[in-house]
């Protein structure tokens, strides 16, 4: 029996960057879950008739959500949902799903590399027929929808088995349970020398992933241990547990420091990486070597040409704004188009679409391609082997041999976390309205000599995306952006990134090699004093 429930707006539900994003107990409130979905349906015109793909990374209450979104979406017509078994797809894989069987849309359910648990953070987020997160127009009119909901619509029937693949009938829709790592395994299969890969392994090449207790544990397992030949002990923090065994899934030195101990320890394995909650990032780190994401993104772009996938090039590169400009330079070397674009996935949707781009990559860890409209964390593994397999060179070596080619960008990124967000918008607010008059003023040891907030016209669709972050240029070359995340639940979180080249000297500590852009991000943004911080909370 299909009921209608009447409710009322619920403030705050703006979906960010990556859809709407909040703790978790606040998703258990009453209606809060069902709002939002139901602003979905009504933002995007109705589900009757449609086609969506659902799945989550298994956090916190991921098992109650894809039950009650099933029963809301029956309720409102839809024809079939695809649904990853136990109500699990990685991010990829959901992109990957929507493509292949042509759905209508789909919904992840996740927070990416934000923790869960009860005392953690969920997320929902609406992906459209591209496989990509929906962009500005898609997220304006579900918000608009969720501040005039007057009503939501919900199946009253028992809750699915899902954990058996198959399909199940609810009301008149098919529920397809389908194995969530098959298709995305058969892709990677399609893109990369898995002959090459197995045979750099049999050769006694080692190998640590590490899982983080999130959603890529079951597919690592699948790819590396039972397709690729790696011995089982190769992925570790395997199993995906609602609060990710206690950790935060977040694919960094600081929150991966149990992968880093083993990698920069004696004996470490030749090659290490690590994914996110849903997927979606990695980190790439060598015997001794860690791989800034900006590094490993120019690395990809320099020697995709060795997978069999993009044996015929690249039609071009992007990158988001405050990315290292160390794309740029293997850009221009080869020729490839090149474009910066705003922070936030679904900027570079349109550039895929189009042919415009075939690799795209942020700072933050996230790395893909045109094979889905997400980043992929496992992707850019597996990249990574086949890179090392043709080549058969260390990690450290081919950053030796990369940076020898195109000189250095060192490169870091400051997270000052939970931050007041009042304080922290009116930092912003007062050095945005500096910027006109900041070229040739000196800031600390350095002179600025352009500044500007930076602003996006899209090539393909003529949109405009303005205020995406502070970007000050110095002379030599140096670089500094400044910017408000919205990934996170509480506070603010201002993120400051810093940028410098060399072209000769290559084994400098970024944060030394940066020491000058540091103190000028200091001079003129002021942050201890107006944030009351002595030091970020983390450095990558």
């Amino acid at each position: 029996m299909i009921q209608t429930i009447p409710t009322t707006p619920i403030d705050g539900q703006k979906p960010g960057t990556s859809g709407l994003r909040k703790k978790t107990a606040i998703f258990r409130q009453k209606h809060y879950l069902e709002n939002f979905v139901q602003s979905i349906w009504d933002g995007i015109g109705g589900v009757a008739g449609k086609v969506l793909v659902l799945g989550g990374d298994g956090r916190a209450f991921n098992r109650e959500a894809v039950q009650t979104i099933l029963k809301m979406a029956a309720a409102s017509g839809a024809a079939k949902v695809i649904v990853g078994q136990d109500g699990l797809l990685s991010t990829p894989a959901a992109s990957n799903l929507i493509r292949i069987r042509q759905a209508d849309g789909g919904v992840i359910l996740s927070a990416s590399h934000n923790p869960g648990g009860d005392d953690g953070d969920f997320g929902v987020k609406f992906n459209t027929a591209n496989g990509g997160p929906a962009p500005e127009g898609v997220t304006n009119a579900i918000f608009d929808a969720s501040t005039r909901i007057t009503e939501f619509h919900i199946m009253d029937a028992p809750d699915l088995d899902l954990g058996t693949v198959g399909d199940v009938q609810l009301g008149q829709m098919v529920v397809e349970v389908v194995d969530p790592v098959a298709d995305y395994a058969a892709l990677m299969e399609k893109l990369f020398d898995f002959t090459a890969i197995r045979a750099l392994f049999n050769s006694g090449f080692t190998l640590r992933f590490d899982a983080m207790h999130a959603i890529t544990g079951p597919y690592a397992r699948e790819i590396l241990v039972n397709r690729l030949g790696a011995p089982a002990e190769s992925v570790m923090n395997a199993v995906p547990l609602p609060d990710f065994g206690g950790g935060h899934p977040d694919p960094n030195p600081v929150w991966a420091h149990e992968l880093m101990g083993i990698m920069m320890g004696e004996n470490a394995p030749d090659f290490g990486a690590a994914s996110d909650g849903d997927g979606d990032r990695n980190m790439i780190v060598g015997r001794g070597a860690y791989v800034t994401p900006s590094d490993s993104l120019a690395v990809i772009a320099a020697n995709a040409h060795l997978a069999p996938g993009y044996a015929q090039g690249l039609a071009g590169v992007a990158r988001s704004m405050p990315t290292s400009a160390a794309l740029d330079r293997v850009a221009e070397a080869r020729g490839l188009p090149c474009y910066a674009t705003p922070t936030g996935w679904k900027f570079f949707g349109n550039l895929l679409d189009a042919g415009r781009a075939t690799l795209c990559g942020e700072e933050s860890a996230g790395t893909g391609s045109d094979h889905v409209r997400e980043k992929d964390g496992l992707w850019a593994v597996l990249m990574w082997l086949n890179i090392l397999a043709a080549k058969r060179q260390s990690v450290a070596e081919v950053m030796a041999a990369h940076w020898a080619e195109f000189g250095r960008n060192y490169y870091s990124r400051h997270d000052y976390e939970g931050v007041d967000a009042a304080a922290a918008e009116t930092l912003m607010d007062d050095l945005r309205a500096r910027l006109d008059k900041l070229a040739g003023e000196a800031a600390g040891p350095l002179t600025v000599t352009t500044a500007e907030d930076f602003s996006y016209t899209d090539p393909v669709d003529g949109s405009v995306t303005t205020r995406q972050g502070l970007q000050i240029m110095f002379d030599g070359g140096a670089r500094l952006v400044l910017r408000l995340s919205g990934t996170g639940t509480e506070g603010a979180t201002l993120r400051v990134y810093m940028e410098s080249f060399s072209g000769e000297r290559f084994d400098q500590d970024p944060q030394a090699a940066l020491a000058d852009v540091i103190a000028a991000a200091e001079a003129l943004a002021g942050i201890k004093a107006r944030l009351g911080r002595d030091a970020p909370d983390v450095v990558t």
